[in-house]
Protein backbone atom coordinates (compact mmCIF):
# COMPACT_ATOMS: atom_id res chain seq x y z
CA UNK A 1 0.00 0.00 0.00
CA UNK A 2 1.30 3.86 -0.45
CA UNK A 3 2.56 5.17 2.83
CA UNK A 4 0.64 8.97 4.08
CA UNK A 5 3.02 10.72 1.98
CA UNK A 6 2.70 8.80 -1.23
CA UNK A 7 -0.82 9.09 -1.14
CA UNK A 8 -0.66 13.23 -0.66
CA UNK A 9 1.67 13.18 -3.70
CA UNK A 10 -0.61 10.98 -5.73
CA UNK A 11 -3.63 13.31 -4.81
CA UNK A 12 -1.99 16.24 -5.20
CA UNK A 13 -0.69 15.04 -9.13
CA UNK A 14 -3.84 13.95 -9.48
CA UNK A 15 -5.60 17.58 -8.57
CA UNK A 16 -2.99 19.13 -10.54
CA UNK A 17 -3.02 17.02 -14.05
CA UNK A 18 0.45 18.17 -14.31
CA UNK A 19 3.04 19.47 -11.68
CA UNK A 20 6.50 19.98 -10.93
CA UNK A 21 8.52 18.62 -7.86
CA UNK A 22 9.18 22.40 -6.88
CA UNK A 23 5.38 22.59 -7.05
CA UNK A 24 4.45 19.59 -4.68
CA UNK A 25 7.34 20.53 -2.46
CA UNK A 26 5.61 24.09 -1.89
CA UNK A 27 2.67 23.26 -1.83
CA UNK A 28 2.44 20.53 0.27
CA UNK A 29 3.28 20.52 3.92
CA UNK A 30 5.15 17.29 4.18
CA UNK A 31 8.07 17.75 6.50
CA UNK A 32 10.52 16.65 4.31
CA UNK A 33 13.51 18.04 2.59
CA UNK A 34 13.25 18.32 -1.04
CA UNK A 35 15.67 15.89 -1.90
CA UNK A 36 13.49 12.63 0.01
CA UNK A 37 10.53 14.17 -1.95
CA UNK A 38 12.61 13.85 -5.02
CA UNK A 39 13.50 10.12 -4.44
CA UNK A 40 9.89 9.22 -3.09
CA UNK A 41 8.97 10.67 -7.09
CA UNK A 42 11.35 8.52 -8.23
CA UNK A 43 9.90 5.44 -6.56
CA UNK A 44 6.65 6.56 -7.93
CA UNK A 45 7.86 7.05 -11.37
CA UNK A 46 9.69 3.18 -11.23
CA UNK A 47 6.30 1.69 -9.72
CA UNK A 48 4.22 2.83 -12.67
CA UNK A 49 2.26 5.07 -11.06
CA UNK A 50 3.38 8.72 -12.45
CA UNK A 51 5.29 9.45 -15.50
CA UNK A 52 7.25 12.34 -16.71
CA UNK A 53 7.54 15.04 -18.98
CA UNK A 54 10.81 16.75 -20.01
CA UNK A 55 13.75 17.12 -18.32
CA UNK A 56 16.03 18.41 -15.86
CA UNK A 57 14.38 21.38 -14.18
CA UNK A 58 11.43 21.60 -16.72
CA UNK A 59 10.43 18.15 -15.56
CA UNK A 60 6.52 17.60 -15.01
CA UNK A 61 5.03 14.83 -13.07
CA UNK A 62 1.57 13.70 -13.89
CA UNK A 63 -0.64 10.44 -13.11
CA UNK A 64 0.17 7.09 -15.28
CA UNK A 65 -2.34 5.84 -18.05
CA UNK A 66 -1.89 2.51 -15.80
CA UNK A 67 -2.31 3.68 -12.20
CA UNK A 68 -5.99 2.96 -12.08
CA UNK A 69 -5.07 -0.77 -13.52
CA UNK A 70 -2.30 -1.19 -10.57
CA UNK A 71 -2.54 1.09 -8.01
CA UNK A 72 -3.10 -0.63 -4.27
CA UNK A 73 -6.41 -1.68 -2.80
CA UNK A 74 -7.40 -3.26 0.41
CA UNK A 75 -9.22 -6.39 -0.81
CA UNK A 76 -10.46 -6.50 2.88
CA UNK A 77 -12.02 -2.86 2.73
CA UNK A 78 -13.18 -3.32 -0.78
CA UNK A 79 -15.48 -6.09 -0.10
CA UNK A 80 -16.76 -4.37 3.32
CA UNK A 81 -19.44 -3.45 1.08
CA UNK A 82 -21.95 -5.75 -0.48
CA UNK A 83 -22.43 -6.45 -4.30
CA UNK A 84 -24.88 -3.80 -4.93
CA UNK A 85 -23.50 -1.36 -2.66
CA UNK A 86 -20.16 -1.14 -4.46
CA UNK A 87 -19.90 1.33 -7.30
CA UNK A 88 -18.29 -0.60 -10.23
CA UNK A 89 -17.83 -1.15 -13.81
CA UNK A 90 -20.61 -3.11 -15.03
CA UNK A 91 -19.77 -3.28 -18.72
CA UNK A 92 -16.51 -4.77 -20.26
CA UNK A 93 -13.70 -2.49 -21.28
CA UNK A 94 -12.16 -2.39 -24.45
CA UNK A 95 -10.18 0.61 -24.42
CA UNK A 96 -7.90 -1.16 -21.29
CA UNK A 97 -6.65 -3.80 -23.55
CA UNK A 98 -6.30 -1.87 -26.93
CA UNK A 99 -5.22 1.20 -25.73
CA UNK A 100 -3.88 1.44 -21.74
CA UNK A 101 -2.38 -2.13 -21.71
CA UNK A 102 -1.19 -1.95 -25.62
CA UNK A 103 0.80 1.02 -24.64
CA UNK A 104 1.36 0.53 -21.03
CA UNK A 105 3.59 -2.36 -19.08
CA UNK A 106 1.83 -3.50 -15.77
CA UNK A 107 5.49 -5.17 -13.86
CA UNK A 108 7.16 -2.54 -12.85
CA UNK A 109 10.86 -2.60 -13.17
CA UNK A 110 11.78 -3.26 -9.47
CA UNK A 111 9.02 -6.16 -9.78
CA UNK A 112 10.60 -7.48 -12.67
CA UNK A 113 14.03 -7.70 -10.99
CA UNK A 114 12.94 -9.49 -8.55
CA UNK A 115 11.20 -12.14 -10.61
CA UNK A 116 13.99 -12.42 -12.65
CA UNK A 117 16.02 -12.83 -9.79
CA UNK A 118 14.64 -15.96 -8.40
CA UNK A 119 14.25 -17.25 -12.08
CA UNK A 120 18.42 -17.01 -12.44
CA UNK A 121 18.02 -18.85 -9.25
CA UNK A 122 15.85 -21.60 -10.37
CA UNK A 123 17.84 -21.94 -13.98
CA UNK A 124 21.01 -23.32 -12.26
CA UNK A 125 19.40 -25.41 -9.74
CA UNK A 126 17.57 -26.95 -12.92
CA UNK A 127 20.71 -27.15 -14.78
CA UNK A 128 22.13 -29.80 -12.08
CA UNK A 129 19.00 -32.11 -12.30
CA UNK A 130 19.37 -35.19 -14.22
CA UNK A 131 16.47 -35.92 -16.86
CA UNK A 132 14.83 -38.38 -13.88
CA UNK A 133 14.56 -35.60 -11.51
CA UNK A 134 13.54 -33.41 -13.74
CA UNK A 135 10.45 -35.33 -15.08
CA UNK A 136 9.69 -36.40 -11.26
CA UNK A 137 9.53 -32.75 -10.23
CA UNK A 138 6.96 -32.22 -13.03
CA UNK A 139 5.37 -35.05 -11.91
CA UNK A 140 4.73 -33.23 -8.82
CA UNK A 141 3.87 -30.01 -10.11
CA UNK A 142 1.37 -31.14 -12.34
CA UNK A 143 -0.60 -32.78 -9.19
CA UNK A 144 -0.42 -29.66 -7.38
CA UNK A 145 -1.79 -27.26 -10.46
CA UNK A 146 -4.67 -30.18 -11.07
CA UNK A 147 -5.85 -29.89 -7.37
CA UNK A 148 -5.48 -26.08 -6.79
CA UNK A 149 -6.86 -25.18 -10.39
CA UNK A 150 -9.34 -27.35 -9.92
CA UNK A 151 -10.27 -26.84 -6.42
CA UNK A 152 -10.51 -22.67 -7.28
CA UNK A 153 -13.71 -24.17 -9.65
CA UNK A 154 -15.07 -26.01 -6.20
CA UNK A 155 -13.51 -29.21 -6.97
CA UNK A 156 -14.21 -31.37 -3.77
CA UNK A 157 -11.05 -33.54 -4.22
CA UNK A 158 -8.25 -33.49 -1.59
CA UNK A 159 -4.62 -33.42 -2.41
CA UNK A 160 -3.86 -36.57 -1.77
CA UNK A 161 -6.67 -38.02 -3.62
CA UNK A 162 -5.59 -36.01 -6.22
CA UNK A 163 -2.61 -37.75 -6.43
CA UNK A 164 -4.01 -41.10 -6.12
CA UNK A 165 -6.27 -40.08 -9.31
CA UNK A 166 -3.33 -38.99 -11.28
CA UNK A 167 -1.03 -41.72 -10.37
CA UNK A 168 -3.01 -44.71 -9.83
CA UNK A 169 -6.34 -43.70 -11.90
CA UNK A 170 -7.49 -44.53 -8.21
CA UNK A 171 -11.19 -42.27 -7.96
CA UNK A 172 -12.19 -40.92 -4.91
CA UNK A 173 -15.37 -42.33 -3.05
CA UNK A 174 -18.16 -40.02 -2.57
CA UNK A 175 -16.78 -38.12 -5.64
CA UNK A 176 -18.97 -37.17 -8.71
CA UNK A 177 -16.97 -38.17 -12.20
CA UNK A 178 -17.35 -35.10 -13.69
CA UNK A 179 -14.69 -33.87 -10.43
CA UNK A 180 -11.97 -36.80 -11.49
CA UNK A 181 -12.73 -35.67 -15.56
CA UNK A 182 -11.97 -32.20 -14.30
CA UNK A 183 -8.18 -33.15 -12.78
CA UNK A 184 -7.37 -35.63 -15.52
CA UNK A 185 -8.04 -33.11 -17.89
CA UNK A 186 -5.52 -30.74 -16.03
CA UNK A 187 -3.12 -33.21 -16.48
CA UNK A 188 -3.37 -34.09 -20.19
CA UNK A 189 -3.57 -29.83 -20.78
CA UNK A 190 -0.10 -29.58 -18.80
CA UNK A 191 1.22 -32.95 -20.50
CA UNK A 192 0.50 -31.28 -23.87
CA UNK A 193 2.41 -27.79 -23.38
CA UNK A 194 5.20 -29.69 -22.08
CA UNK A 195 5.47 -31.84 -24.89
CA UNK A 196 4.48 -28.66 -27.09
CA UNK A 197 6.00 -25.84 -25.73
CA UNK A 198 5.70 -23.49 -28.81
CA UNK A 199 2.27 -24.71 -29.42
CA UNK A 200 1.04 -20.87 -27.88
CA UNK A 201 3.58 -18.77 -29.34
CA UNK A 202 2.07 -16.55 -31.08
CA UNK A 203 -0.98 -17.08 -29.23
CA UNK A 204 -4.25 -17.21 -31.00
CA UNK A 205 -8.12 -17.84 -30.39
CA UNK A 206 -7.68 -21.20 -32.28
CA UNK A 207 -4.28 -22.53 -29.88
CA UNK A 208 -6.96 -20.70 -26.92
CA UNK A 209 -9.85 -23.05 -28.04
CA UNK A 210 -7.29 -26.29 -28.34
CA UNK A 211 -6.64 -25.89 -24.95
CA UNK A 212 -9.93 -25.02 -23.46
CA UNK A 213 -10.94 -28.36 -25.71
CA UNK A 214 -8.86 -30.54 -23.42
CA UNK A 215 -9.56 -28.93 -19.85
CA UNK A 216 -13.80 -29.53 -20.82
CA UNK A 217 -13.13 -32.70 -22.36
CA UNK A 218 -16.05 -35.46 -21.37
CA UNK A 219 -17.85 -32.23 -19.05
CA UNK A 220 -20.77 -31.26 -21.16
CA UNK A 221 -19.51 -27.94 -22.05
CA UNK A 222 -19.10 -26.30 -25.26
CA UNK A 223 -16.18 -25.81 -26.78
CA UNK A 224 -17.35 -22.46 -28.76
CA UNK A 225 -17.12 -18.99 -28.75
CA UNK A 226 -20.15 -18.60 -26.24
CA UNK A 227 -23.33 -17.54 -28.25
CA UNK A 228 -25.09 -17.05 -24.82
CA UNK A 229 -24.89 -14.49 -21.74
CA UNK A 230 -23.39 -15.68 -18.43
CA UNK A 231 -23.84 -14.27 -15.27
CA UNK A 232 -20.95 -14.61 -12.52
CA UNK A 233 -21.54 -14.98 -9.07
CA UNK A 234 -20.99 -12.98 -6.39
CA UNK A 235 -20.72 -9.34 -9.02
CA UNK A 236 -22.84 -7.65 -10.87
CA UNK A 237 -20.28 -7.42 -13.46
CA UNK A 238 -21.50 -8.62 -17.12
CA UNK A 239 -19.12 -9.93 -19.63
CA UNK A 240 -20.01 -9.28 -22.92
CA UNK A 241 -22.49 -11.65 -24.71
CA UNK A 242 -22.12 -11.05 -28.02
CA UNK A 243 -19.60 -13.69 -30.01
CA UNK A 244 -18.20 -11.45 -32.64
CA UNK A 245 -17.57 -8.76 -29.66
CA UNK A 246 -16.21 -11.91 -27.81
CA UNK A 247 -14.11 -12.91 -30.75
CA UNK A 248 -13.29 -8.73 -31.09
CA UNK A 249 -11.95 -8.80 -27.79
CA UNK A 250 -10.24 -12.13 -27.46
CA UNK A 251 -8.14 -10.83 -30.94
CA UNK A 252 -7.44 -7.87 -28.97
CA UNK A 253 -5.75 -9.89 -25.97
CA UNK A 254 -3.60 -11.87 -28.25
CA UNK A 255 -2.49 -9.20 -30.03
CA UNK A 256 -2.13 -7.34 -26.90
CA UNK A 257 0.28 -10.08 -25.17
CA UNK A 258 1.90 -11.45 -28.44
CA UNK A 259 3.10 -7.56 -28.76
CA UNK A 260 4.74 -8.03 -25.14
CA UNK A 261 8.43 -8.27 -24.65
CA UNK A 262 8.66 -9.53 -21.00
CA UNK A 263 7.71 -13.00 -21.02
CA UNK A 264 5.91 -12.12 -17.57
CA UNK A 265 3.78 -9.49 -18.64
CA UNK A 266 2.22 -11.74 -21.21
CA UNK A 267 2.27 -14.93 -18.82
CA UNK A 268 0.16 -12.10 -16.75
CA UNK A 269 -2.24 -10.62 -18.84
CA UNK A 270 -3.52 -14.11 -20.06
CA UNK A 271 -4.18 -15.32 -16.79
CA UNK A 272 -6.19 -11.89 -16.09
CA UNK A 273 -7.86 -11.03 -19.92
CA UNK A 274 -8.90 -14.67 -20.86
CA UNK A 275 -10.90 -14.96 -16.91
CA UNK A 276 -11.93 -11.16 -17.49
CA UNK A 277 -13.53 -12.01 -21.35
CA UNK A 278 -14.63 -15.12 -20.56
CA UNK A 279 -15.14 -15.79 -24.27
CA UNK A 280 -16.69 -19.73 -23.52
CA UNK A 281 -19.75 -21.37 -21.15
CA UNK A 282 -17.03 -22.78 -18.77
CA UNK A 283 -13.72 -23.29 -17.99
CA UNK A 284 -12.61 -20.24 -18.70
CA UNK A 285 -10.34 -19.50 -15.68
CA UNK A 286 -8.76 -22.46 -15.98
CA UNK A 287 -8.23 -22.27 -19.62
CA UNK A 288 -6.47 -18.94 -18.39
CA UNK A 289 -4.14 -20.24 -15.63
CA UNK A 290 -2.95 -22.74 -18.23
CA UNK A 291 -2.56 -20.71 -21.30
CA UNK A 292 -0.59 -19.00 -18.78
CA UNK A 293 1.66 -21.35 -17.67
CA UNK A 294 2.52 -22.42 -21.48
CA UNK A 295 3.44 -19.16 -22.02
CA UNK A 296 6.22 -19.39 -19.13
CA UNK A 297 6.88 -22.88 -20.36
CA UNK A 298 7.85 -22.01 -24.10
CA UNK A 299 10.30 -19.65 -22.05
CA UNK A 300 11.83 -22.30 -19.80
CA UNK A 301 10.31 -20.79 -17.03
CA UNK A 302 9.03 -22.22 -14.10
CA UNK A 303 5.02 -22.62 -14.18
CA UNK A 304 2.97 -21.54 -11.17
CA UNK A 305 0.94 -24.37 -9.46
CA UNK A 306 -0.76 -21.42 -7.38
CA UNK A 307 -1.09 -24.06 -4.27
CA UNK A 308 -1.03 -21.96 -1.76
CA UNK A 309 -3.18 -19.63 -2.60
CA UNK A 310 -6.81 -19.41 -1.06
CA UNK A 311 -9.42 -19.73 -2.92
CA UNK A 312 -11.43 -16.90 -2.08
CA UNK A 313 -8.48 -14.56 -1.99
CA UNK A 314 -8.21 -15.77 -5.66
CA UNK A 315 -12.17 -15.20 -6.62
CA UNK A 316 -11.59 -11.89 -4.97
CA UNK A 317 -9.04 -10.60 -7.06
CA UNK A 318 -10.18 -11.41 -9.72
CA UNK A 319 -13.61 -10.04 -9.17
CA UNK A 320 -11.54 -6.64 -8.46
CA UNK A 321 -10.26 -6.94 -12.10
CA UNK A 322 -13.89 -7.31 -13.19
CA UNK A 323 -15.38 -4.43 -11.23
CA UNK A 324 -12.63 -1.87 -11.44
CA UNK A 325 -9.98 -2.93 -13.68
CA UNK A 326 -7.65 -3.15 -10.86
CA UNK A 327 -5.07 -5.99 -11.25
CA UNK A 328 -2.93 -5.03 -8.12
CA UNK A 329 -4.09 -8.01 -6.16
CA UNK A 330 -4.01 -10.33 -9.07
CA UNK A 331 -0.79 -9.29 -9.70
CA UNK A 332 0.70 -9.47 -6.26
CA UNK A 333 -1.04 -13.19 -6.53
CA UNK A 334 1.54 -14.12 -9.69
CA UNK A 335 4.65 -12.72 -8.28
CA UNK A 336 3.86 -14.75 -5.05
CA UNK A 337 3.36 -17.58 -6.69
CA UNK A 338 6.33 -17.40 -9.10
CA UNK A 339 7.96 -17.39 -5.82
CA UNK A 340 6.77 -20.29 -4.07
CA UNK A 341 7.08 -22.11 -7.66
CA UNK A 342 10.93 -21.24 -7.70
CA UNK A 343 11.33 -22.16 -4.22
CA UNK A 344 9.36 -25.38 -3.78
CA UNK A 345 9.67 -26.97 -7.33
CA UNK A 346 12.64 -28.69 -8.92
Amino acid sequence: MHSIRESEIIDYIKKQGTCSSKEIFDDLDLDISYATLKRTLSKLTSNNYIITRGKGKGTKYLISPVYGLIQPVDLDQYYEKEIDERSIKKNFNFQIITDVLWNHNVITTYELAKIEKLNRILSSIVAQLSATEYKKELKRFAIDLSWKSSQIEGNTYSLLETEKLLNEKETASGKTKEEAVMLLNHKEALDFIVKNPDYLSPLSISKIKGIHSILVKELQIDRNIRKRRIGISGTNYKPLDNKFQLTEALANACDVINKKENVFEKSLLALVLISYIQPFADGNKRTARMVSNAILVNENHCPLSFRTVDSIDYKKAILLFYEQNNMSSFKDIFINQFEFAVKSYF
